[in-house]
């Protein structure tokens, strides 16, 4: 049994070299990608990394949270990190991206790739590379959309995803039919609406309804495009369906359905979308997110993980993907908008960074989740806000609740982990 020793999380923050302006938050000019990273360590000196976005320093308490929660446990026992990963999640903010992690471990003990632990068919050979798809995140002028993508098809990208987010939808139209027309039969295009959650922090952001997204489909058929992506509200549930009835172009959606696997299921059931995206990260879980690859292939449907977070997300959902069993009928998203939004600034604290060639991207045979963090870039660009050990966490417990309730606790743990044992 490996128990968990020790919980580090670090705020990291990985500057761009230029500005980026993420089409899903209008008038945000990011000059950071940011996010908390969380190393987990076993009393036999695994360790295991995962990440989740971050605007700030939103987390700050969360090393008091996830300490008393996990420390102690077997590592290697999923389901019960899995349970206290959601118990944490009662008291407020979801933290399904703590679980890679401890499948990070899984498969460094195991001395595999963690695509091969989540395959349903262990036995067989999994893929040995995946296509990807070019993932743009602004929004641009046709003129530039059109030459970003004969740059990203010089690298050998055979499809790219395309943003759209005006008030005008005439624009919108114009938009995609305009580069679908400059690009002819030289790509594959998606185009992304961002309306699955609308963002209005900065500047205001277009609200569809089923008619305009019914029009745009309409549109985007015509033009050739290849899928429409969140073309409404992440819970309009009646409305996508409806849409996808009407749609002549395949739907995608599910990426941040913080709810999970019950959601998902849900959707899936009702028939909201043609292609599920779930990015483990956020919606549920490494676990959770082959379930619905599983649910997909039941009932006749697509599965691509979303992977747009940072290069160790990009990671966990390449694994989900490898062991989904659909690396042969999907390209997987691949985040790239240079000059902001670069390979270097998105893996910024890994020793390889996952780069691509001619469109394809070979599976990393490290064991784990494929990655080695590079310390001096974590130094440089990370600041650890939150450590938190066996001797850390009684001294945490007695400052905040005295000694009889904290004996009184540890007592009822020691009884708990016994019985478990028995």
């Amino acid at each position: 049994m490996s128990k968990v020793a020790r919980i580090e999380l670090y705020h990291v923050a990985i500057p761009l070299p230029a500005r980026f302006y993420p089409s899903w938050i209008p008038g945000f000019p990011q000059t950071e990608n940011r996010f908390t990273l969380v190393c987990v360590t076993t009393d036999d000196g695994v360790q295991g990394f995962s990440a989740g976005p971050a605007m700030g320093r939103e987390r700050r308490g969360l090393g008091d949270l996830v300490g008393p929660y996990l420390l102690g446990e077997d590592a290697t026992d999923l389901a019960t990190v899995q349970q206290r990963i959601r118990e944490i999640g009662y008291l407020g903010w979801k933290n399904h991206w703590i679980e890679p992690a401890f499948w990070d471990i899984a498969g460094k003990l195991a001395g595999k790739p963690v695509h091969e632990l989540l395959r349903a068919a262990p036995g067989e050979p999994g893929p040995k590379k995946v296509r990807l798809y070019a993932s743009t995140g602004e929004v641009k002028t046709v003129a530039a959309r059109v030459a970003e993508a004969e740059a990203r098809r010089a690298e050998g990208f055979e499809t790219i995803k395309l943003r759209v987010h005006d008030f005008d939808e005439r624009v919108d139209i114009a938009h995609v039919t305009e580069t679908a027309r400059a690009l002819g039969d030289t790509m594959r295009i998606g185009v992304d609406a961002n309306q699955g959650w609308r963002v209005t922090v900065v500047s205001d952001a277009p609200l569809w309804d089923l008619a305009r997204a019914k029009r745009f489909c309409d549109a985007c058929a015509d033009a050739g495009i290849a899928w429409v992506e969140e073309p409404l509200a992440m819970d309009d549930y009646d409305g996508l369906v409806a849409l996808r009835g009407h749609s002549r172009v395949p739907l995608s959606g599910g990426e941040i359905h913080s709810s999970g696997l019950p959601e998902l299921r849900m959707m899936i059931e009702r028939g909201c979308y043609d292609v599920y995206q779930p990015d483990a990260v956020f919606a549920g879980g490494m676990a959770q997110a082959l379930e619905v690859s599983k649910l997909c292939r039941a009932r006749g449907l697509g599965f691509t993980p979303h992977t747009w977070t940072n290069g160790i997300g990009f990671a966990v959902n390449l694994q989900v993907f490898a062991a989904s069993g659909f690396a042969g009928e999907h390209a997987l998203e691949y985040p790239l908008n240079p000059p902001g939004w670069t390979v270097a600034a998105r893996d910024g604290i890994l020793e390889t960074p996952f780069t691509q060639e001619r469109g394809e991207l070979e599976l990393p045979t490290l064991p784990g989740l494929g990655f080695r963090i590079d310390a001096a870039a974590l130094r440089r660009h990370g600041q650890r806000f939150a450590v938190m050990d066996r001797k850390r966490l009684a001294w945490f417990s007695l400052r905040e609740r005295g000694i009889s309730v904290s004996l009184e606790i540890e007592k009822a743990r020691k009884a708990r982990r016994a019985n478990r044992s028995l």
